[in-house]
């Protein structure tokens, strides 16, 4: 029998959808990789850039291994390049925030999540952190926890789901979810790569699973406490990243990467405050929602980088979603705002799940407006200022 003849415009199709640094041999990498580095430390910095939502990085060398952040010395780079100045006046500075350890480097060599100032000290519009930090030393007596649900699409590079047929679809959701199989989770290799990364460094991550479209997948970091939920995932996302960038594809934190009948991807968050996991902390969650409920729309700008724009192409009331324009609740409810998971409901303690925060939201923009609403008691459309 003859072999079918493959049609040129599908080898095309084939080799853009994986990025030409995937044929690279990392063999021969790694040869390079296994030789000593003395004395010196390789310290690779890592920033939000001014979209709110890209990352950015680079490299150096250090004649000491720092032991904390405070041993990290300050630097800077071209903000023009990134979004986030005018190439007349391109200086902005690197603040040292979160040190972790490098998975890909490997030890004694570092991961170092930075915030990002302006010349003349002031934050960048895109860096959260510095007022997330402030809130959360207001309520650090009540140890707020938070867990983030990080759902994510895995693309070629060409911008369609890693898997999927290149001229249609593959079959409707339901085997995909948790799913087992090579025709029913795309891309494993990846997910689990990127979670030994995470445990190597130091990320608390804390699980991962399939998602219920292909290509979906979700990890989820925590419980962290305060400022360190924000630090850890984004550090989490720069792993999955600089994964991906390994294997040739690409990560996607977009809401809704594909139109019609597939689900979204969010960051469902879960918080709780030392009141809500005691015995009768109930009400405590109870309260909470009801404050929620009265500040929805503030909410829904905080909860992605483009004010709820993005969001409104998944919060659509179906896919397992709310509708963006209401606020709901309830025990066990994956179409509500807010969910109290069954058990909460049965123990009268522990958390609720906030299920609105887009894929691609600044967590700690998410987890600032939740200390604000829910602990600092504000009302209104815009945060208070302190």
């Amino acid at each position: 029998m003859c072999s079918p003849v493959v049609p040129r415009c599908v080898i095309v199709a084939a080799k853009m959808a994986t990025s030409a640094s995937a044929t690279l041999s990392k063999a021969v990498k790694q040869q390079y990789m296994n030789l000593p580095q003395g004395d010196k430390v390789q310290a690779m910095y890592i920033w939000i850039d001014g979209t709110g939502e890209g990352l950015r990085c680079k490299t150096r060398t250090l004649d000491y291994e720092p032991k904390s952040v405070e041993d990290l010395p300050e630097w800077n780079f071209d903000g023009s390049s990134t979004y986030q100045a005018e190439g007349s006046n391109s200086d902005m500075y690197l603040i040292p925030a979160a040190m972790f350890r490098d998975p890909f480097r490997k030890d004694p060599n570092k991961l170092v999540l930075c915030e990002v100032l302006k010349y003349n000290g002031k934050p960048t519009e895109t860096n959260l952190r510095i007022t997330c930090k402030k809130m959360m030393e207001m309520v650090k007596d009540q140890h707020p926890w938070f867990g983030m649900e990080q759902e994510y699409t895995i693309l070629g590079t060409d911008g369609h789901p890693f898997g999927w047929p290149s001229n249609g679809f593959p079959g409707p959701q339901g085997p995909y979810y948790c799913g087992v199989g090579a025709d029913k989770a795309y891309g494993r290799d990846v997910v689990e790569a990127h979670y030994r990364a995470c445990l190597y460094a130091g990320v608390q991550i804390c699980g991962t699973n399939a998602e219920v479209m292909p290509a979906q997948w979700e990890f989820q970091v925590g419980p962290c406490e305060g400022i360190s939920m924000g630090d850890h995932l984004w550090v989490a996302r720069f792993l999955l990243h600089r994964v991906c960038e390994d294997f040739g594809v690409v990560a996607s934190f977009d809401p809704k990467p594909i139109s019609g009948n597939w689900n979204g991807a969010g960051c469902h968050t879960n918080f709780s405050t030392k009141e809500m996991r005691e015995d009768g902390g109930l009400t405590a969650i109870e309260d909470s929602i009801e404050k929620l409920g009265k500040r929805h729309s503030y909410h829904i700008r905080a909860y992605d980088p483009k004010g709820g724009l993005d969001n409104a192409r998944r919060l659509t009331g179906r896919h397992e979603t709310s509708n963006i324009n209401e606020f709901s609740a309830g025990v066990a409810n994956r179409g509500a705002s807010i969910r109290i998971p069954r058990t909460v409901g049965q123990e009268k303690k522990g958390y609720f799940e906030d299920r609105r925060p887009s894929a691609n939201c600044d967590p700690y923009g998410v987890t600032e407006a939740l200390v604000r609403t829910c602990l600092l008691n504000e009302e209104g459309d815009e945060p208070a200022d302190y």
